[in-house]
């Protein structure tokens, strides 16, 4: 009943474009990277998780790996207090021109940089627990983040929360393409069987997880590029001549499933690597 509440208030243009992933998203990518982080691990985040009322965020709990998903988001109720972190939830790199991941990170205000400083701070044992746990809920959150591709690829649009689009039979006025892959794809991606939580074979843990932060976010920006913007505007979005609205009828909403499932999978098991060589 709640997911169902959210999503008809997004379909009437209520949904906050703060809040990417929605709930789902990045709980889905949080559990999948605790079925695939080495037991060690696992134990390391149910410590630290297990004193997260040090971070004195009531209201905002993140006891588990799920909650601690979407702490991140909780947070901005708290105002001037987390402010600092508005722009850390992504990075506009514009579709339209060659990849340039410095322009669009200014003093490390976007998502990969601050997925970056998070790792090395869980690393040092020396900087006490209270900032290492808020490392730890930063880095579940950004890393689902970075996986939604329209936070890693923009239009001058702030990442299609200014592309108003169509999707199936909602021709909402106040849609945009932002909210469908945060949480209309991603509930349809989620929800389609097999199950994507479970323990992946080492072969495609170690496919999915190989490269850097910034061959990741390359990868993403072209997923946004390739796949988000090009099947809302029928084409090459950086044409002239593009539609102002975008339009994902069911046909084109069915070839999306896969590519939505598979930024999870990938958002998830990357997460696991990370955390392994951060808490091992």
């Amino acid at each position: 009943m709640r997911r169902l509440l959210v999503l008809l208030a997004a379909l009437i243009g209520f949904a906050s474009p703060a809040h990417a992933y929605w709930e789902w998203g990045h709980e889905t990518v949080a559990a999948i990277a605790w079925r695939n982080v080495t037991p060690q691990v696992r134990g390391a985040i149910d410590r630290m998780l297990a004193r997260s009322a040090m971070m004195e965020t009531a209201g905002c709990p993140a006891t588990t790996i799920e909650q601690a998903s979407v702490w991140a988001d909780c947070v901005k109720r708290f105002g001037p207090r987390f402010s600092y972190a508005y722009s850390w939830h992504y990075q506009n790199v514009n579709i339209c021109k060659p990849f340039d991941l410095k322009g669009a990170c200014k003093d490390g205000n976007c998502v990969s940089a601050q997925i970056e400083r998070d790792i090395k701070i869980l690393k040092d044992a020396g900087i006490p627990l209270r900032e290492r746990i808020q490392a730890l809920v930063f880095l579940i959150h950004f890393v689902g983040d970075l996986h939604q591709p329209l936070h890693a690829g923009d239009h001058a649009d702030l990442g299609g929360n200014r592309y108003l689009t169509n999707y199936g039979i909602y021709l909402t006025a106040k849609l945009n393409l932002h909210t469908v892959w945060d949480g209309l794809l991603a509930e349809r991606a989620i929800s389609t069987a097999p199950s994507l939580v479970r323990a992946y074979p080492a072969s495609e843990r170690e496919t999915m997880w190989s490269g850097s932060v910034e061959d990741w976010s390359r990868e993403n920006w072209m997923v946004a590029r390739d796949v988000a913007y090009r099947s809302a505007s029928g084409g090459d979005p950086c044409r002239e001549g593009a539609p102002e609205r975008g339009t994902l009828d069911n046909a084109t909403i069915d070839t999306l499933v896969a590519p939505a499932r598979l930024q999870i999978q990938r958002g998830g098991l990357r997460l696991a690597r990370l955390l392994d060589e951060a808490l091992s």
